[in-house]
């Protein structure tokens, strides 16, 4: 591998990134009113441009007032002030020679009604996670199934969040379908049993999801990017393989390669590790499958993971590093020897704490 790959600019679509690093997107609670984040949680964003990533994520926005929100605290991007206010970040983004990019997701049976304004929670299947709810300590509600009319609402809500993301000058639009969130709890027989055209077949199952994208990509001008994210596991039950073996894995990105977008992002715990029994990675099983750009993340913390990482995938994306460090770009192109964080340590971006 060169030794310049990090650094060295990438085209996807008509933009050219000046290296091959970016914030990934990370849920938050970070709004105090009115779905807007914090001023120190749209400051943070606006240093990692400034201090050199490339594409910088916004944290996961909800789609709805109805059925999405999954955490306290979430941002929306619906209203005028919304939009004004992310508009702003954008603006700074763009003047330190950054991309914005705006990350949507419906949480499905990871919501609880306390937190929606409309009091219910909805998924593919009437199936709720194994585990407690971590913030309330106590189960996950058994959610509604989605009926036709909840499918069409639902989707309504991302292409309205995605308007907003145009209009709030975004240069891309991620789809969130990973970490068992609503589109994930389609695309996987662990959540979904239903017996219509949304369940069943892998091709039903990715039903949901061809029709938010293609929904979605009628509102992105042809100048802005379109990206999806996936994953094989889940926020619950993390132990849980979602998928059942590779060949559904490849099953399901080949489907995701015929819709209309422009690169995928890969979630993982770990991007070493391998994948299904096999002795290959997520991201090799993934590239075999697919031309399209591919974003990667799972414990990419310093130089020697990062150049790893990209030997199968185009771009690495830092959650907890990048979090945690400011200076994490340019300590990469140092060389400098890093930590490798635990999820703990990345919890003030869940805390009234400012962040760096």
């Amino acid at each position: 591998m060169r030794d310049d790959i990090i650094f060295s600019p990438f085209q996807i679509k008509n933009f050219t990134l000046r290296n091959r690093l970016g914030v990934a997107p990370m849920t938050r609670m970070s709004s105090v009113a009115d779905g807007i984040p914090r001023q120190d949680v749209l400051d943070f964003l606006e240093r990692r441009a400034e201090n050199r990533a490339a594409l910088i994520y916004t944290e996961a926005i909800v789609t709805d007032y109805a059925s999405s929100q999954g955490y306290p605290g979430q941002a929306r991007l619906t209203t005028q002030r919304q939009i004004d206010a992310w508009r702003h970040l954008v603006d700074k983004i763009h003047a330190h020679g950054g991309l914005a990019m705006m990350q949507m997701f419906h949480c499905g049976r990871m919501a609880w009604p306390e937190v929606n304004p409309a009091g219910r929670a909805i998924a593919p299947s009437r199936l709720a996670p194994a585990q407690l709810n971590p913030i309330t300590g106590l189960p996950y509600p058994l959610p509604d199934e989605m009926s036709l009319f909840d499918i069409d609402h639902v989707i309504n809500g991302f292409v309205e969040t995605a308007k907003g993301a145009v209009v709030a000058g975004f240069d891309g639009i991620e789809i969130h379908g990973a970490h068992g969130y609503l589109i994930n709890q389609f695309l996987s027989r662990y959540s979904n049993q239903r017996d219509d055209d949304y369940g069943g077949s892998m091709e039903n199952r990715f039903r949901f999801a061809r029709e938010v994208i293609d929904s979605v990509a009628l509102v992105v001008p042809e100048d802005r990017l379109l990206i999806v994210r996936i994953s094989n596991w889940g926020i619950a039950d993390m132990e849980v393989s979602l998928f059942e073996n590779a060949e559904e894995w490849q099953e399901m990105v080949g489907l995701l390669v015929q819709t209309p977008i422009d690169a995928i992002s890969l979630s993982t715990y770990n991007f070493r590790d391998k994948a299904f029994g096999t002795d290959q990675t997520m991201a090799q099983l993934t590239r075999e499958v697919t031309p399209l750009p591919l974003m990667i993340c799972g414990q990419i913390y310093d130089r020697k993971s990062v150049e790893e990482a990209l030997a199968s995938a185009d771009i690495a994306l830092s959650g907890k590093s990048i979090l945690l460090n400011p200076n994490w770009v340019e300590d990469v192109r140092a060389g400098k020897e890093l930590p490798l964080y635990k999820a703990e340590d990345a919890n003030i971006a869940y805390s009234a704490e400012p962040l760096l």
